[in-house]
């Protein structure tokens, strides 16, 4: 699901692109197997997180749409 920040605000995408790296990590890392889900879903959820907080912080609030989206897909309700 995620991908490296290209917003132009320098602050905002060297965050994103932190969660990015941390998130591939953790998906790189997982093994294949109903724990492995359970872990990739965890590093998604976390990386969405740190993106909206970000947003939040360092972007206006422009751009937590998407990352609200993909936390209500994931489970947590868009928080």
């Amino acid at each position: 699901m995620g991908q490296f920040a290209k917003s132009h605000n320098l602050v905002h995408d060297a965050a994103c692109n932190v969660a990015e790296s941390t998130r591939q990590a953790a998906a790189a890392a997982a093994a294949q197997s109903p724990a492995g889900q359970v872990a990739l879903n965890n590093a998604e959820i976390a990386w969405a997180r740190a993106c909206l907080a970000s947003c939040r912080a360092n972007n206006g609030g422009q751009g937590q749409e998407a990352y609200i989206a993909v936390l209500k897909a994931l489970g947590t309700g868009g928080v």
